[in-house]
């Protein structure tokens, strides 16, 4: 097959029927629809060529920069388009955590501009929302960029219900079950759109990772609200995967399947087998189910080592964190909100240790409070607890998870230990006094309600 742009090559991705020895469904008949097969690596080709195709040469005629609020598959597929196109392409994001897509980004030239990680404890209205700062980039210069919209975009949608969707109904005369994780929503809203069409009676299923967690590719369900395109009532049901659920997917995927699939897909796996196990037993005659794989693992194999250092030959001694018992979890002492501003604000003595990234950090904080990111922390805990004794410890994370499990860590060990209720984002929304880290003339930090 000859092409003369890469872009034909987009779409028309095989479906792999997989053996039920191995997902052990006995009535339902289970297939992973492969969209890593796609020119760029994944689902989001799609996506990118549908948001700019029509535009293209009246981008080009304008001397247009395109400009999208992405941090993965979606901006390397945009940045490939507009490579090949000749034009310039510029990503405003706080949400780069996958070291090999900021990497395959820089390789390929695109300009990104990167925010604090603010995402960590959600606020729309924070002047440092990637989708605000493009909009003020916008009218700073209006006309010269070209904003794709990917969360509003209803091209995002209609790509998966005119390609998806009807590749999948073609392949398959009916289907009584479609799953896939939610991120923009474009993919399982479109094919999903286009499958209820053939079928009044399919399913839609929407994959999120769990409360706090983080699974490439898909957002949890507090995040959902941020999506212009998330339709609630679209999804028959909503189902929440951890990291640990979908790594077991995704190697079951590349092991057992032979399809080198990223988290992503292993959570849209593990999602469809936790729904769908209890109703395999119901049935009284076989149906389908569709699955997407979004993408590869070679985007994240930084990201999975940190996770899986054994998967890897390395040897890594984990520390307490990791057996830290729910008894434990239970006896943490918590402060609220209150409690500590009043600390604070009386100076009594303590170590307050902010958990999240340095981004976030900078971008907002709590007076007097240290920076150890809990990745860093969790490595300094193999060897010794970095604190002193002689004064109580105050971790504060986003939402209030990670500070209970640090504490309740330093506490076994013998100090006196305390976690913030509802982590920095009850800081937050109980609007207290925050060091903001934005230029002034005179250079110094500002406090703010």
């Amino acid at each position: 097959m000859i092409v003369k742009q890469v872009t034909e090559l987009i779409g028309n991705t095989p479906m792999l029927e997989i053996d039920p020895e191995i997902h052990g469904l006995k009535n339902i008949n289970l297939f992973a629809k492969l969209e890593l097969f796609n020119p760029f690596g994944s689902v989001k080709d799609k996506t990118a060529w549908n948001m700019l195709r029509h535009d293209l040469d009246a981008i080009k005629a304008k001397g247009q920069i395109v400009i999208e609020s992405s941090s993965g598959n979606t901006a390397k597929a945009v940045q490939m388009i507009c490579g090949i196109q000749n034009i310039p392409f510029k990503i405003v994001t706080n949400r780069v955590r996958v070291k090999e897509v900021k990497q395959i980004l820089q390789l390929l030239g695109t300009e990104i501009e990167e925010l604090p990680g603010q995402s960590q404890c959600l606020d729309p209205s924070d002047p440092n929302d990637p989708l605000f700062v493009v909009e003020k980039i916008m009218n700073s210069e209006p006309g010269r960029y070209f904003h794709t919209t990917q969360y509003t975009n209803e091209l995002n949608t209609k790509a998966h219900a005119e390609m998806t969707g009807t590749e999948i109904a073609q392949d398959l005369q009916r289907v009584d079950y479609f799953v896939g994780g939610l991120g923009t929503t474009g993919s399982t809203r479109g094919a999903g759109e286009t499958l209820k069409a053939q079928n009044p009676r399919l399913a839609n299923i929407g994959v999120v990772s769990s409360k706090n967690g983080f699974i490439p590719g898909i957002r949890n369900s507090d995040e959902m609200f941020e999506v212009g395109l998330f339709d609630r009532n679209f999804y028959d049901a909503v189902v929440e995967v951890s990291i640990d659920e979908a790594l077991d997917g995704m190697m079951m995927l590349i092991k057992r399947c032979g399809v080198l699939s990223g988290p992503t897909g292993g959570a849209s796996l593990a999602g469809t087998l936790k729904y769908l196990k209890t109703i395999d037993q119901t049935l009284a005659e076989k149906q389908n189910a569709v699955f997407l794989v979004c993408d590869r693992v070679e985007w994240y194999l930084s990201f999975l080592q940190k996770l899986r250092p054994q998967w890897f030959g390395l040897n890594v001694k984990e520390t307490g964190l990791k057996t830290v018992t729910e008894e434990q979890l239970n006896s943490v002492k918590e402060i609220t909100a209150d409690q500590l501003q009043s600390m604070v604000g009386r100076g009594e003595p303590m170590t307050l240790v902010d958990l999240r990234g340095g981004l976030a950090f900078k971008g907002s904080h709590i007076d007097t409070s240290v920076n150890m990111p809990a990745e860093m922390l969790e490595e300094l805990l193999q060897w010794s607890v970095p604190f002193s004794q002689s004064k109580p410890v105050v971790f504060v994370c986003p939402v209030g998870d990670q500070s209970r499990r640090f504490s309740a860590y330093i506490t076994e060990a013998g100090f006196n230990s305390m976690s913030l209720e509802g982590g920095f984002a009850a800081w937050r929304d109980n609007e207290k006094p925050v060091v903001k880290a934005r230029k002034r003339t005179d250079s110094k930090p500002v406090l703010s309600a």
